[in-house]
């Protein structure tokens, strides 16, 4: 059976992996040159199953308020001037009960545990390297009131069976020595001992290699136009390559691409392209950022995540880089590059790792990540009139961490077997 893949970052990717392993014939396509070169290029390093939780929480619609008059906020809101800014920010806020949080967040945690599950698997398998460590992930807190908040965390982790680690300050040191420097500043942490860090654009680009020893074709360059639909299904999807260069002015080729199966994982930009065949999915680009710096003095840099509650900042350790990510910007497609998001994201890693790196020799880069009202990703079949459509999208800031989950939990519900995991919910149809 022939299937289509729409997009080639982590989450297509690991979908297509997943589905050539099952014996289908996959075919990926994207529009960029390579594989994982949007929102999987640059983002904070964390595979963190145990912090896996939604935007919409309780006090969320409080917090939001305060940080908009807060020059390093976590969270900024620019208006785009569309209907579905207004809409999906709205969904959001309807989730900002404890009721929802709690469902949404052990529904995220089960993706998001499983997805771990399967990368230690799949690592073992194939040996697939992408300056991965297996060191944990340390969330450090500055004031009491979040300490207070994490006790709603570790009843859900408790619940879940998730292991966990509260430590004091000098807790914090021993799991991560480098912050012996700046121990006064902090009053405790949660240390999660099973989540994991590496580079997801290197992760999908050796991915993808495997996957082509699996058959799989990828196709990049391509710009997908539309979806061409006839009584209840897709009849093809029609596409515009270029060839040659800014030089050379060359004609441009359309054509129809057909299979039996088709899968959008087009992260923020799946809405658009569904919207055109009748299709709404509730995934709104929220836009964040990274830096990625060399490592200078190996003492004075972290060993694994370090995420910094105040600021929702993570500082993730690569072999001898440091990637510092985070913040949430709901702009729209906008991708343009804020400055004053440079001088958080800067701020963040001096303060708690000063002297670790050559600041001025960063990389400063912003994506967008496909986010769910209730923050949990949309994977399963499409609504029944579109009989051969499959959607695995909006992972929002945990692409990285539930990719793997998510690609094979489709690749089970495509053919028909029983998944390992319960994945009613995950469906579109729960926000009927």
């Amino acid at each position: 059976m022939k299937v289509l893949i729409l997009g080639s970052g982590v989450i297509g990717v690991t979908s297509a992996y997943y589905l050539a392993k099952k014996g289908f014939e996959v075919t990926v396509i994207d529009r960029q040159p390579a594989v994982g070169m949007e929102t999987s290029f640059a983002n904070a390093g964390q595979i963190s199953p145990g912090y896996s939780a939604p935007w919409a929480a309780p006090g969320m619609p409080i917090k939001a308020m305060k940080w908009l008059f807060q020059r390093h906020a976590p969270l900024a809101l620019k208006a785009d001037f569309t209907l579905w800014q207004l809409q999906w920010t709205l969904q959001l806020l309807q989730n900002c009960t404890a009721a929802r949080y709690s469902i949404n967040k052990e529904r995220m945690m089960r993706l998001a545990e499983y997805s771990r599950d399967c990368i230690d698997e799949l690592r073992r398998d194939n040996g697939i390297a992408y300056e991965g460590r297996q060191g944990g992930t340390l969330q450090v807190f500055r004031t009491h009131k979040q300490l207070d908040a994490e006790v709603k965390d570790l009843e859900v982790l408790s619940r879940l069976g998730v292991p966990f680690e509260h430590l004091d300050p000098d807790g914090c040191v021993l799991a991560e020595p480098a912050l012996a420097a700046v121990k006064d500043k902090l009053l405790g942490g949660l240390r999660l001992p099973h989540d994991e860090t590496g580079d997801c654009q290197l992760f999908t680009s050796r991915l993808a290699i495997e996957a082509q020893k699996l058959g799989v074709i990828f196709r990049q360059n391509v710009a997908i136009e539309r979806l061409i639909t006839q009584n209840g299904q897709l009849n093809g999807v029609e596409i515009t390559s270029e060839i040659g260069s800014e030089t050379l002015n060359y004609a441009r080729q359309t054509e129809m691409l057909c299979a039996d199966q088709y899968v959008v994982a087009l992260g923020s930009y799946s809405r658009g392209l569904l919207q055109n065949c009748g299709l709404t999915i509730p995934v709104y680009p929220v836009k964040g950022y990274s830096l990625t710096v060399p490592v200078m003095n190996i003492a004075a840099a972290p060993i694994s995540t370090v995420m910094d509650e105040t600021y929702k900042v993570a500082i993730t350790r690569f072999d001898d880089r440091i990637r510092v990510g985070g913040m949430a910007e709901l702009a729209g497609f906008d991708l343009s590059l804020n400055p004053r998001r440079r001088e958080t994201l800067e701020m963040v890693l001096n303060g708690l790792f000063p002297n670790a790196s050559d600041i001025t020799k960063s990389q400063f880069w912003t994506g967008l990540r496909p986010m769910t009202p209730d923050g949990t990703p949309i994977v399963g079949r499409a609504p029944a009139n579109f009989n051969n459509l499959w959607l695995n999208t909006g992972h929002g800031t945990l692409g990285w961490t539930m990719a793997c989950g998510s690609g094979q939990l489709l690749a089970d519900l495509m053919v028909g077997q029983k998944t390992a995991i319960a994945s009613d919910d995950f469906a579109l149809s729960r926000y009927n």
